[in-house]
């Protein structure tokens, strides 16, 4: 009977890992060096620091994603930089007090982890939700950011619907069924050569994030969109940069300030990190010299 109870009681521990982990696309959520810090309504934010140096990296995910998107950066560049990770409230392994979950509130996720790491010389990367996040950030952060980095986020395709009726309508199939609205999303992401086991792996996480917490973030990333761009991306111009991805090979870029990896769909850093990483390095020597 006790050894039942031991086995029981493993498989029960196992079973909560699992849970709260997820299929992460990479490295175990539990070998990470884990801190938390509170963001400013109360939600507990986790984060973790390697590396050191006198830059610091901040890579911030995207929607109902974690910090294990990011993990061919954090070993990359934790190497010559110190570099933070952190969930934003309601995702990975953060917890969450809030209701609506605004990108001003997801940059001071960012804000506490930055304040409680003392970094300085700050390069926030921002992939996709992540770019509105990091710019919500660099405002409150002011001159300790040198440069803020959109993944395919700013300046792409993508038409954002600007009114109240336009955003209730791309959203309400969500509203209908999250689950497999955001699989077919996030499907629609990838050119037809990705590979098959990440983008199941991407899918399982995002599909699988909590579906009121991913509805109120999708409404407020539009009208973020709507109520910022041009103007925003326009203050930050001297210090905003982008990567993002070119599916055929043959897109232009839209604007001076990015750098096109071919190739890739969306998830740019993660189908294609040593060509991301190249990009990112450029950038960052960029304002290593100023």
């Amino acid at each position: 009977m006790k050894m039942y109870n031991k086995a029981l009681l493993a498989f029960v521990a196992v079973s909560i890992i699992i849970v709260v982990t997820g299929c992460s696309p990479a490295k175990n959520l539990r070998n990470e060096n884990i801190s938390t810090v509170t963001s400013t309504d109360g939600s507990a934010i986790t984060y973790g620091v390697r590396g050191q140096g006198d830059m610091t990296i901040i890579f911030v995910h995207c929607w109902t994603c974690n910090h294990e998107f990011w993990r061919p950066q954090i070993e990359y560049f934790s190497q010559k930089y110190k570099v933070a990770w952190l969930d934003l409230a309601g995702h990975g392994l953060s917890g969450s007090n809030r209701q609506e979950y605004t990108m001003a509130a997801f940059g001071e996720d960012v804000v506490a982890v930055v304040n409680e790491i003392k970094g300085k010389n700050i390069v926030l990367v921002g992939h996709s939700m992540g770019g509105p996040v990091v710019i919500e950030a660099a405002k409150i952060l002011g001159n300790k950011v040198i440069a803020v980095v959109g993944v395919d986020t700013f300046y792409t395709p993508f038409k954002y619907p600007k009114s109240e009726a336009k955003i209730s309508e791309f959203v309400k199939p969500f509203e209908d069924d999250f689950k497999g609205t955001s699989e077919q999303l996030v499907r629609s992401m990838f050119t037809p050569k990705a590979d098959p086991k990440l983008i199941t792996s991407i899918i399982n996480q995002m599909a699988n994030a909590r579906p009121s917490m991913g509805i109120s973030a999708m409404y407020e990333i539009f009208r973020w969109n709507a109520k910022n761009v041009p103007s925003t991306l326009d203050m930050y111009s001297k210090k905003l940069r982008n990567i993002n991805g070119a599916p055929t090979g043959e897109e232009k870029a839209l604007h001076k300030s990015v750098n096109l990896i071919p190739g890739v769909g969306h998830f740019v850093a993660q189908v294609k990190p040593n060509e991301f990483n190249k990009a990112l390095n450029q950038i960052i020597a960029e304002y290593q010299l100023h």
